[in-house]
């Protein structure tokens, strides 16, 4: 896959969890933090400032910096290094 095909997909997806996330804030039934979340680590793969702002407010609480590079190295696994 083309490396330009692959980062309009990955931000497309990234925008619609955030929007999901957006409606699930109102709708009980959606998890919205969580879908926002996802949208914010999928931005930051492309994104140098969203990665030191996600590094900088992650490292407070070293368990949530954890699982916050876990569910990078995911990510990049599966679409490959951005």
């Amino acid at each position: 896959m083309h490396k330009h095909t692959k980062r309009v997909i990955v931000l497309s997806i990234a925008f619609a969890f955030i929007c999901i996330g957006v409606i699930g804030l109102v709708l009980p039934f959606i998890q919205g933090l969580l879908s926002i979340g996802i949208g914010i680590i999928l931005l930051s793969l492309y994104s140098p400032t969203l990665r030191k702002w996600t590094e900088y407010h992650t490292q407070r609480f070293p368990k949530l910096h954890e699982i916050v590079k876990k569910i990078e190295s995911f990510i990049e696994k599966i679409i490959g290094k951005p």
